[in-house]
């Protein structure tokens, strides 16, 4: 094994995310998977080379989706002997791809590759029962016609044909995510009025930064659409207050709405990757170099907060190397919902849950507001699950090559009770 080599960020693409059931309803993952890859090759030159890797991920995909990471970069321009793997960890699934190629790269096993991952909610696998299912593999196995007719009609329902759809609840609790972060947004007396403010401003920053051209070598048009269709930038605290209660829709003390999280969205996101070696011998500018990453889970079965793995894994990375809360740049917190970045800012300045959760003397402490998420998040730009990582990753390491150097730290919470973060440093 190999000295541990940095690994630099060279840059991200993505297709403008768009809100369920709209551009990209008949497209797949597979398609937008392609479109993403096919874009990243042509932007960097790489047709017909040979990386080391292609990871992608995908949370809701169909049995067809097998290897999307293969698949697509077969159709992607780059050499067919790039190999391709396809992994999954719900909401972090892009980040962890990325750091999958990273630390393949770290320790010399290839020189470069790309991480990324796609999500859709509209073209999602819809199953039949396992009543049907049993019978109709029961007449796959039968030898003879009879046989094969009595299987499929013996005692035979018309309620069989009821399909079954993907759920979003925790399978553990029941209760969706949306459900767990009003559970939290209660414990930590969030406000709705601090959530539609931090909606409005998400709207507001990603706006200007489309304005400002910030996207304008980062987000390739699909499907007729140039920009994010979940952006309001006309959005304002008088429209969010309009709103009813989208979980707790019955005790009166629900805050979470439909504007103050993110909606269902369809999108893909790809980011490139390579040693300092690679990427001079293709002349390729370093945007950023990933530091380290670390992934935390939270015992929320048992009473703590689905979303709040992020305050353990940050609190980690930070000890392991000798930083402090204060020590970066920028901070890209993907907005789940509102609630959750406010509660995570809230934990992280409580002395009491980070001496009695984090075990530290201290608290970590605040957070600049104006650090946070400068170019917008998830609530304006959507959230493809497995996608929101390479979008995150890749606006981080273009503000820091603009920046002409720095430190940010990366933070994205997951369904299952899991927070992946990452520092990206230039």
């Amino acid at each position: 094994m190999s000295t541990v080599r940095r690994v630099a960020i060279l840059g991200g693409v993505r297709i403008p995310f768009c809100r369920q059931n709209t551009a990209y309803a008949d497209v797949g993952n597979l398609g937008m998977s392609v479109r993403t890859l096919g874009a990243l090759v042509e932007r960097f030159g790489l047709h017909g080379k040979q990386l080391g890797e292609v990871a992608m991920g995908a949370v809701i995909k169909h049995p067809s989706d097998w290897n999307l990471g293969r698949e697509a970069a077969l159709s992607s321009g780059l050499s067919p002997l790039t190999p391709g793997i396809t992994l999954q960890r719900a909401c972090g699934t892009s980040l962890d791809s990325i750091i999958t190629v990273a630390n393949k790269i770290a320790v010399g096993q290839i020189e470069s590759g790309i991480g990324g991952g796609s999500d859709t909610t509209s073209d999602v696998p819809i199953v039949y029962g396992k009543a049907l299912r049993s019978r109709l593999l029961a007449a796959n196995r039968a030898k003879t016609t009879g046989d094969k007719i009595k299987a499929l009609v013996s005692g035979f329902r018309f309620s069989e044909f009821k399909p079954e759809f993907p759920g979003v609840a925790e399978p553990r609790t029941g209760k969706s995510m949306g459900a767990h972060c009003e559970d939290m947004a209660k414990q930590w007396n969030i406000s709705r009025e601090e959530q539609d403010a931090w909606a409005v401003s998400s709207h507001k920053k990603l706006a200007a930064a489309y304005e400002s051209g910030f996207f304008s070598d980062m987000v390739v048009p699909f499907r007729g659409v140039e920009r994010d269709n979940i952006l309001r930038p006309d959005t304002n605290l008088e429209k969010l207050a309009t709103l009813k209660p989208a979980f707790d829709k019955v005790s009166g003390r629900g805050t979470l709405t439909a504007a103050n999280s993110t909606p269902l969205t369809d999108g893909a996101s790809a980011v490139l990757l390579g040693s300092e070696q690679w990427a001079v011998d293709n002349g390729l500018e370093v945007q950023a170099y990933l530091r380290d990453a670390h992934v935390s889970a939270v015992d929320f079965v048992h009473g703590e907060g689905l979303l709040m793995a992020p305050t353990i894994a940050v609190a980690e990375i930070l000890k392991r190397n000798n930083l402090s809360l204060q020590d970066f740049d920028i901070y890209e917190i993907h907005e789940a919902f509102a609630a959750q970045v406010l509660c995570t800012l809230r934990a992280w300045e409580s002395a009491d849950y980070c001496r009695e959760r984090l075990g530290l003397d201290a608290p970590l402490g605040a957070i600049d507001p104006a650090k946070i998420n400068p170019m917008g998040s998830s609530l304006a730009a959507g959230h493809p699950f497995a996608a929101t990582g390479g979008r995150v990753i890749a606006a981080a390491a273009k503000q820091l090559a603009q920046r002409g150097g720095g430190r940010a730290l990366v933070s994205i919470c997951t369904a299952g009770g899991m927070g992946v973060v990452a520092i990206v440093e230039r």
